[in-house]
């Protein structure tokens, strides 16, 4: 396959034309056409001469695709199969509510967390999203121009992917890319360090934290990142950088009956968030195949959410959308589609 041109920043851009001979000033009109432009093949670069488009055309693809399949949700949410340039599969869901219009994308191909409610982790993992193939999801469903804001809470962990999460950052966020505010963006992290130092200082996107339970043994139990990378030092990081200004830090929460929603979970949360300007995104638990876990009740939810109310941590409780095509939290997965393959 060609190596494609979308997905590649201004500076790459620069340096592929420069490569075959274009005049540097190419790669600005590159970046035009195919971050501000509505077109979808190199022969439609108009302003190129013809030389130019011919030597594109025979190193390059274009490298924008449509999705595969789309399901609709009763409640308006759509749930989107693209298909990678390394001819894996994902998923994208496009959730409206109210005005806004959040596109959640993935980043990785499976994951390899192994995180005991997800159901992308029991997929496991197949491989890197590439920078144009997360800038995709975005630009080639036909609510490209009513996204409001986007999230990377859908498969994968972004800061197992960094680099190619970074440029597409950067892709969505440049003048010379789609221009879109860095404050319509947030990146959800299951705590890598070194990657979160990283994002920290070379982005301006929001940050969620997946938390789940404050107490050591218990996330490893959910979430064995948790035994090289814990907690206390996730909290630590975040801490020091001393969120400031638009910026945000959030702390996503599924909750399980009667295993992360008592009073010693309230009385930890305010002791280890002391301090940091954020809010708790409580979730609802989706029951996924193979995870033992309980989804509380709607009276348990409320309490939990009005005791850490209570203890100043802002706490609100996130409202589930595509559970009934599965693209609710956690629920991403092609496991099935990768069945039907081999049947």
């Amino acid at each position: 396959m060609k190596p494609a041109l979308f997905g590649k920043t201004l500076a790459e851009l620069t340096e592929r034309v420069i490569e075959l001979g274009l005049p540097k000033f190419t790669g600005k009109q590159l970046a035009d056409w195919l971050y501000q432009k509505d077109i979808d093949s190199i022969d439609d670069m108009s302003n190129l001469s013809k030389k130019a488009r011919e030597l594109l055309n025979r190193r390059y693809a274009f490298g924008r695709h449509a999705p595969s399949n789309v399901q609709i949700s009763s409640d308006g949410t759509k749930k989107y199969l693209f298909e990678t340039q390394t001819e894996k599969f994902i998923e994208t869901a496009m959730i409206p509510f109210n005005e806004r219009r959040t596109v959640c994308v993935s980043s990785q191909v499976g994951c390899k967390m192994g995180c005991l409610f997800c159901m992308t982790g029991k997929q496991g993992f197949q491989g890197q999203l590439a920078a144009g193939d997360i800038v995709n999801q975005i630009r080639s469903i036909p609510e490209f121009h009513d996204v409001t804001n986007i999230v990377y809470m859908g498969m994968g962990e972004p800061f197992d992917n960094l680099d190619e999460v970074l440029k597409s950052i950067e892709i969505l966020t440049s003048e010379w890319g789609f221009a879109m505010s860095p404050r319509r963006i947030t990146v959800s992290s299951i705590g890598i360090t070194p990657g979160l130092v990283r994002f920290l200082n070379e982005s301006e996107a929001h940050l969620a934290i997946s938390l789940h339970t404050p107490f050591h043994e218990e996330r490893q139990q959910l979430m064995p990142v948790q035994i090289a990378y814990p907690l206390a030092e996730v909290i630590d990081v975040i801490r020091q950088w001393n969120f400031r200004g638009q910026r945000r830090v959030s702390f996503e929460y599924i909750v399980f009956h009667g295993i992360n929603d008592t009073p010693r979970h309230v009385k930890e949360l305010s002791r280890l968030l002391a301090g940091i300007r954020c809010r708790i995104n409580l979730i609802r638990f989706h029951p996924v195949p193979g995870a033992p876990l309980p989804a509380t009740d709607e009276d348990s939810l409320q309490r939990f959410k009005d005791d850490l109310n209570k203890k100043g941590i802002l706490t609100t409780i996130r409202t589930s959308r595509g559970q009934d095509i599965d693209a609710a939290c956690g629920l991403l997965s092609t496991n099935a589609l990768l069945a039907a393959q081999k049947a």
